[in-house]
């Protein structure tokens, strides 16, 4: 009856040991690195077979077993995640549950139309006109990221750069978000510093005041009718929105930008402006 006894512990820690070894040990000798998918209402089972048939596990019963004994069955969230096939089973749970999915860094310069963001991102938002509410900025998106999610992002970005404060100035002048943007989209296109844009800006909302045609080479409409473009012509950033909620006002009716530096010069009458092309545009 000892010796039974003595076996039967020896069997439980061997048991044990066999385990904590699969648990938190490497099931594989080589590394390799890749993606993992878990789609929205897999289960558990589903999950470590995928993991097995892509050789992150050599054991997808070992890996419903830890799931069970820890409770982690209903902890397993949906998403791209990067693994390993060095880690163990410890770490690729800890990995699952965590939500730490794969992100891509994407950087959307001021100024980019929605074309330029789709190259980007390597595939199209939307057969709509989405220009000048995709806020250009820094994100952090999961490496599947839907359309639908990258516009909804962008755009609440968009929604919280516009304050209440800003929102109520707009229509203190009377004017509309969409005048805004579609001014601001131009004077992003047009000016570089912030300075410089306020100026713009006031030439501009003052050749519209007087019914002048905008004239604005980033936009050819405004050369063929008078008023603002139909939309946005790119995504403004927040310096130009500005620009064009506050204009700063001067003597000046014209202004370019020097093909040698960018630098904006102005003029106040078309006489002046015409010398200034023949100087500064070569």
């Amino acid at each position: 009856m000892k010796k039974i006894s003595i076996v039967l512990l020896f069997l439980f820690v061997a048991f044990i040991a066999s385990l904590t070894y699969g648990f938190y040990f490497p099931q594989r000798n080589q590394s390799y690195g890749g993606s993992f998918l878990i789609e929205r209402g897999q289960g558990v089972f589903q999950i470590s077979r995928n993991l097995k048939d892509q050789d992150f596990i050599g054991n997808n019963y070992l890996f419903n077993l830890y799931v069970f004994i820890f409770q982690k069955q209903n902890k397993l969230q949906a998403g791209t995640y990067l693994l390993d096939s060095s880690m163990s089973l410890y770490e690729i749970v800890s990995k699952l549950t965590s939500g730490d999915i794969a992100i891509q860094t994407v950087t959307i310069p001021e100024g980019f139309t929605q074309k330029q963001i789709e190259e980007r991102l390597g595939f199209k938002l939307s057969q709509e006109n989405l220009n000048g509410y995709l806020f250009p900025d820094t994100y952090k998106f999961p490496i599947d990221i839907s359309a639908d999610d990258v516009i909804k992002k962008m755009q609440e970005n968009f929604n919280n750069k516009l304050t209440v404060d800003l929102r109520e100035e707009i229509q203190r002048q009377k004017k509309t978000i969409s005048d805004i943007v579609t001014m601001a989209s131009l004077i992003e296109k047009e000016v570089r510093t912030p300075e410089d844009k306020k100026i713009a800006s006031g030439i501009l909302w003052k050749r519209l005041s007087i019914g002048m045609a905008l004239q604005v080479d980033s936009a050819m409409e405004t050369y063929q009718h008078r008023g603002l473009p139909t939309e946005p012509i790119c995504n403004p950033g927040i310096e130009s929105i500005k620009a064009a909620i506050y204009p700063q006002n001067s003597s000046y009716f014209y202004y370019l930008s020097s093909s040698v530096d960018g630098t904006t010069i102005f003029s106040k009458t078309l006489q002046e402006h015409n010398i200034n092309r023949a100087k500064y545009l070569k």
